[in-house]
C-alpha cells in the first residue's frame, strides 16, 4: 500500500478529490498547508496520476506506507542548482567577465550533452589566474540555499540520518555548508592555488557521475542500510547514477533528461518536499 503525496504552492481542494478517485485512496490528509497524503493509494493509476498533476502544476510521489522519516538513514545531496541556487563555476567566471562562456558549457554539460570531466576541465582552465579571494566573494554575495533546505535537512537530521554533500563543484563552498549545516560529511573537487591565484588546474581525482555514485554505495554501506532508506536529491545530469542507487532519487527542479530518468521529481515546491515525503 501507497501514501501519494501531492505537493504545490497552492492545492485545491477539488484537485485531492480528483486525485484520491484516480489513486482509490480512501483518505486525505494534511502534512502542511502546501502538501497533502493520500493513504491508501495504488500504483497501477500511475499514470493517470502523473498526466493530472503535470496539467495542474503538482508535485507527487508514490511512496510506501511503512516507510517514514525514522527509516531514512541516509540523504545524499548534488550542491549546486540543488542544495543552493546557483552554479558556483559561473558565479567564479563572472570575476573575470567570462560568465557566458562558462554558463554555457555547464548547462550543456547538465544537460548531459558533454562529458562532465572535460567540461570541467575547460571551465577550470578559464579561471587560470583570478585571485582566489575572489570565491569567498562568490560565497558571501551570491551563494544562497534552496528554499526549503534547512527545513528538509534539520527534519531528516532530528530523525537521525546522516547526510553527504557530493559535488562536481568546489570543496571552498562545500567546506563551508557543511560546517553551516552540520553534514556529516562532503566531498568535492580541489581547486589548486598557487600565489594566492587559481592555477586553472583541478587537484586529484574529478569527482563525476561515477564517484557520486561509489561513495553514495560507500557511506550506505558502511552504515548498514539498506537501499530503501537511502534519499539522493540532484539536477544534472551526472547525478542520475547516484539517483537511480538510491532508494528515493529524486530530481529537484532538474533538467528535462534528468526529470523523465528520476524516479521522482520535485518541481514546484522547495527541498522540504523531499521531506515531507515521509511524514
Amino acid at each position: 500500500m501507497y501514501r501519494l503525496v501531492i505537493q504545490a504552492p497552492e492545492v485545491a481542494t477539488q484537485d485531492l478529490k480528483q486525485l484520491a478517485r484516480l489513486s482509490d485512496a480512501y483518505e486525505i490528509q494534511a502534512i502542511t498547508p502546501q502538501a497533502f497524503k493520500l493513504l491508501g493509494a495504488h500504483v497501477d493509476n500511475d499514470e493517470a496520476v502523473a498526466d493530472f498533476c503535470e496539467s495542474n502544476q503538482l508535485d507527487y510521489a508514490f511512496i510506501p506506507e511503512d516507510i517514514t522519516v525514522a527509516d531514512i538513514g541516509l540523504v545524499v545531496m548534488d550542491m549546486d542548482s540543488t542544495l543552493i541556487t546557483i552554479e558556483c563555476i559561473d558565479e567564479i567566471a563572472d570575476m573575470v567577465g567570462l560568465k557566458p562562456q562558462v554558463a554555457e558549457i555547464t548547462a550543456a554539460a547538465m544537460r548531459g550533452e558533454l562529458d562532465f570531466r572535460q567540461s570541467l576541465t575547460r571551465r577550470v582552465a578559464l579561471l587560470a589566474g583570478l585571485e582566489f579571494a575572489a570565491l569567498q566573494r562568490v560565497y558571501d554575495e551570491r551563494l544562497r540555499l534552496m528554499p526549503g533546505a534547512e527545513r528538509m535537512l534539520k527534519g531528516f537530521q532530528s530523525a537521525g540520518a546522516r547526510t553527504l554533500l557530493i559535488s562536481g563543484g568546489f570543496t571552498f563552498f562545500t567546506d563551508r555548508l557543511q560546517t553551516r549545516l552540520d553534514l556529516s560529511r562532503a566531498i568535492a573537487n580541489v581547486l589548486e592555488v598557487a600565489d594566492g591565484k587559481l592555477t586553472g588546474q583541478v587537484n586529484g581525482d574529478i569527482v563525476d557521475a561515477t564517484r557520486k555514485r561509489d561513495e553514495l554505495m560507500r557511506y550506505r554501506d558502511e552504515l548498514g542500510l539498506a537501499r530503501q532508506q537511502v534519499v539522493a536529491l540532484g539536477d544534472g545530469a551526472n547525478d542520475l547514477p547516484m539517483l537511480h542507487e538510491a532508494g528515493f532519487g529524486v530530481a529537484c527542479h532538474a533538467k528535462p533528461k534528468v526529470q523523465a530518468e528520476a524516479p521522482y521529481a520535485i518541481n514546484h515546491v522547495g527541498l522540504d518536499g523531499v521531506l515531507n515525503y515521509f511524514l
